[in-house]
């Protein structure tokens, strides 16, 4: 069975206003720029940064947000998010690219879930018809806090009786960029096990951010739960090594870590977070590092009871071998912030 290719051709419907959530995340940030680009009135609700560097960084995302209203207030704020956010104001879509910041079970349950019942509990009120949610591919096989969460808020959405679209992608450039300075230092790219205990097919920036509006017009994409990759096939950690030392000129250098340290890591994180809460959240930190280690992002397969690349869904033109060339030849790689796990 040949993997499904999702066209980012469609038939545009008429302009909608669109109320955002998590518009400064790389993957809101994309998704603002489709929907404003395809004509739609876009309203983008943020938190408030507070520092010199927070403002800096903020005000280089609010430059490329130009066309979209921005209104500040807190997301997690029932109240809040009624007043400062909707505003007494119609809306005919609400787009949610929010997510949680570090995945500890505290944030998780507090901005994946309850964050965003709060956005549903609001919506009817706003007239809203259609909710496209970014949720993530990791959720079939739930082992996490966030993951739970996730699943608990899609659940909500829908059993709300809205026009849903929940959006699981795979893996995104970003959460790939991180061995770069290792391998051009000359230090060897670190692997779990031989480097082939996963795949993915990881998708840009934009062409997510191209998905994510799509569904605004796209027919097929409503009440439907829609995993997607990127374009090609799957490609394993080894291949990711292996394709930028090829880039580099560099000879291979691989440093294999065994899974079995990391449950030491949690076994060691888990006995002291007992006494120290703070360090629970690393023991989950933690735990999230040995997922990725472990599971692919690809669509699961229930008959075959694994994970399989030719029935994920590909869609855009963005592969990751062409982003690393760009950085490798002087392009910013993305910054992975308080996402970064490796």
């Amino acid at each position: 069975m040949a993997s499904t290719e999702t066209s980012s051709k469609w038939t545009a419907g008429p302009a909608r206003r669109v109320f955002l959530l998590g518009a400064t995340g790389t993957i809101g940030l994309a998704t603002a720029q489709a929907l404003i680009q395809q004509g739609h009135d876009v309203v983008c609700f943020l938190r408030p940064r507070q520092g010199v560097k927070q403002e800096a960084s903020e005000n280089l995302k609010l430059s490329a947000l130009k066309g979209a209203t921005i209104r500040y207030g807190d997301p997690t704020d029932a109240a809040s998010l009624v007043r400062d956010g909707f505003a007494n104001e119609r809306f005919d879509v609400l787009v949610s690219c929010m997510a949680s910041r570090t995945g500890s079970p505290r944030d998780a349950w507090r901005v994946d879930h309850q964050a965003h019942v709060h956005a549903l509990e609001a919506a009817p009120a706003a007239g809203v018809q259609h909710f496209v949610l970014l949720s993530a591919i990791c959720v079939q096989k739930p082992l996490l806090a966030f993951q739970h969460a996730k699943l608990a808020f899609e659940k909500a959405l829908i059993e709300s009786g809205l026009t849903y679209s929940i959006v699981r992608p795979t893996a995104f450039f970003k959460s790939l960029s991180g061995q770069l300075d290792r391998v051009k230092k000359g230090k060897p790219f670190l692997i779990f096990g031989d480097g082939q205990l996963t795949a993915c097919k990881p998708i840009s920036d934009h062409d997510l951010g191209d998905f994510m509006a799509g569904c605004l017009d796209e027919q097929s994409r409503h009440n439907q739960i829609l995993p997607v990759g990127g374009p090609g096939p799957a490609i394993t950690p080894r291949q990711q090594g292996e394709y930028l030392f090829q880039l580099l000129g560099k000879e291979p250098r691989f440093k294999s870590v065994p899974v079995g340290f990391l449950d030491v890591i949690i076994g060691v994180l888990n006995a002291i977070g007992k006494l120290i809460p703070a360090v629970a959240d690393k023991a989950e930190l933690a735990r999230i590092g040995r997922y990725y280690a472990t599971e692919s992002m690809l669509v699961w397969n229930a008959a075959s009871n694994q994970y399989d690349a030719e029935i994920t869904p590909s869609h855009g033109t963005q592969t990751l071998f062409e982003s690393y060339d760009k950085w490798v030849n002087g392009q910013a790689a993305p910054d992975r912030g308080e996402h970064a796990v490796f």
